[in-house]
C-alpha cells in the first residue's frame, strides 16, 4: 500500500498518455496523494480535466503562471512529493533532464527535484533504439533515475518492438516496490569521501588527479537507497549533488578532513576520494611568473591522511572504516599493505593505470581486502560496484558471513582489466 505517500506525476506528450487517468487511479486506490504536472504537448492526447477529475488535485501546466506561484511554487512543487514519476517520458523530456535543460514546468521540475525520480519512457522502437537515446539513459541512470519498462510490442505507428510504456500496474508495482523495499542501513550514519582534491600553488594554478568523483558518488546514492543517512563529503567535481543526500564541497585535502571530522561520530565511512598526497609548502598570493631566467621550485609538505585518521581507534571511529587503493601495479599486494599501514577494515583496490580506463570513466573493477581475504568483483559500471558495495556493507553490519557475497573464481591481477 501507498497510504500517506505523496507523488508528483509529470506526464509528456506521447500516446501512451492516454494511460494516465488509469495510473492516477491506481496510485490512489493504494492510498496515495497525486499531484499532476502536464506538458504542453500531453495536453494533445489527455485533458487537463480528465487528470484533474481523477487526482482530486488541480494539474499543473504553466511556468510562470503567477497564481501557481502564489499557492505553490515550481520549488516547492518539486519537494514536496516522496517520489516524482514520469509517465509517459517522452525520448525529448529525457534528452532535457540527460542535459539539464529546463524550459518548462516539468524539465524545471525535474532539474530541481532532490527527490528520487521514477521513469517510465514510452517512444517509438526507433526513437528508443537510436544512440543519442540510449546516451542519455545510460547517463541518468548514472544519475539514479529509476526505471520501469519499456514493454516490447505493437506501436501505434505500426512498427513492432521496445519503446511502449510499462502497464499502470506495473507502474504502480514499481511505486510500491520503491518505497517498501527492504533498508538494511535504516537508522545508521554514513560519510562518504568523493572526487580529487585542489590543493593550491598560486591564485590560478593547483596540484589535482583525474579523478571525477563518479565512484564516490553512485557510493553515496546506493548508501542512502538502503536507508543510510549519507553525508558526501567532494572535492571539486562535474557531477550533481546525489539526492537524499546531504553534500559538502571542499577545495583540499585540509578542507576535506576538517569536514569529515565535523562529522563524526557516523557508523560507516568510505574514503573513495583521491585525495591529493601532497601540497605546497607555501602557497603564493600572486601568481608566479615565468621569467626566462630560471624554473621556480616548488617545494612540497604532506597532506592529511584522512583514512588513517578516521581508522585511529578511539570512541568516534566508524564501526566500518574502508578505503580505496588506486593502483597502477601489483593492485593486490599494494591494496593489502596499505590495508595494514592505514589500520582500516576493507580496501577496495582498483586498478587505475592508462589503459584500464577507471579515472574518469564509466566502469570500475574492485577487489576488495579485508582481514579474511580477498573478494575479486567482476568489472561492471560504478554504479553497479556501489550498489554491491551497500549490500556488503549491509551484510556485514547485520553480522552475516562474509562468504555469502564471496565470488567462487576469484580473478587474478592480470585478468581485471
Amino acid at each position: 500500500m501507498l497510504s500517506g505517500k505523496r507523488l508528483l506525476l509529470i506526464v509528456s506528450g506521447g500516446i501512451a498518455a492516454y494511460k494516465t487517468p488509469d495510473l492516477v487511479r491506481r496510485l490512489r486506490g493504494q492510498g496515495a496523494e497525486v499531484r499532476v504536472v502536464m506538458t504542453a504537448a500531453a495536453e494533445q492526447f489527455v485533458t487537463p480535466l480528465s487528470l484533474a477529475s481523477v487526482s482530486g488535485q488541480r494539474v499543473y501546466q504553466a511556468l510562470f503562471s503567477l497564481t501557481d506561484e502564489a499557492e505553490m511554487g515550481h520549488i516547492e512543487l518539486s519537494r514536496a512529493a516522496d517520489l516524482v514519476i514520469v509517465a509517459p517520458a517522452s525520448a525529448d523530456l529525457l534528452a532535457k533532464l540527460a542535459n539539464g535543460l529546463a524550459d518548462d514546468l516539468a524539465s524545471t521540475l525535474l532539474l530541481a527535484t532532490d527527490k528520487e525520480v521514477l521513469a517510465a519512457p514510452a517512444m517509438n522502437v526507433r526513437m528508443w533504439e537510436h544512440p543519442a537515446t540510449q546516451e542519455n539513459l545510460a547517463r541518468l541512470k548514472r544519475r539514479g533515475l529509476l526505471i520501469v519498462g519499456p514493454d516490447e510490442g505493437e506501436m501505434a505507428c505500426g512498427e513492432y518492438g521496445p519503446g511502449r510504456m510499462a502497464e499502470p500496474d506495473a507502474i504502480v508495482a514499481a511505486v510500491a516496490e520503491h518505497f517498501n523495499m527492504p533498508r538494511p542501513l535504516s537508522g545508521l550514519s554514513a560519510l562518504v569521501t568523493s572526487g580529487p582534491t585542489h590543493e593550491p600553488i598560486d591564485p590560478v594554478r593547483y596540484i589535482a588527479n583525474r579523478s571525477s568523483g563518479r565512484q564516490g558518488h553512485a557510493i553515496a546514492h546506493a548508501l542512502a537507497h538502503q536507508g543510510a543517512a549519507v553525508t558526501l563529503v567532494t572535492g571539486p567535481v562535474q557531477l550533481p549533488d546525489p539526492a537524499g543526500v546531504k553534500t559538502v564541497h571542499v577545495e583540499s585535502a585540509r578542507e576535506m578532513l576538517q569536514a569529515c571530522q565535523a562529522e563524526l561520530p557516523v557508523d560507516i565511512a568510505v574514503c573513495a576520494a583521491a585525495v591529493s598526497d601532497w601540497r605546497a609548502s607555501e602557497e603564493a598570493t600572486q601568481k608566479i611568473k615565468k621569467d626566462g631566467s630560471s624554473l621556480p621550485a616548488l617545494q612540497l609538505s604532506e597532506n592529511p591522511d584522512i583514512l588513517a585518521q578516521l581508522s585511529k581507534a578511539g570512541a568516534q571511529r566508524p564501526r566500518l572504516v574502508i578505503g580505496f587503493a588506486a593502483e597502477t601495479r601489483d593492485v593486490a599486494a599494494q591494496a593489502a599493505a596499505k590495508r595494514d599501514r592505514k589500520g582500516c577494515d576493507w580496501i577496495l583496490a582498483n586498478d587505475v593505470s592508462a589503459e584500464s580506463g577507471t579515472f574518469g570513466g564509466p566502469d570500475n573493477s574492485i577487489i576488495l581486502i579485508d582481514g579474511q581475504g580477498r573478494e575479486d568483483w567482476p568489472r561492471t559500471s560504478k554504479e553497479g560496484v556501489a550498489e554491491r558495495l551497500a549490500v556488503r556493507i549491509a551484510q556485514a553490519l547485520e553480522g552475516k558471513p562474509e562468504e555469502e557475497s564471496r565470488m567462487p573464481e576469484p580473478i587474478q591481477d592480470g585478468q581485471q582489466k
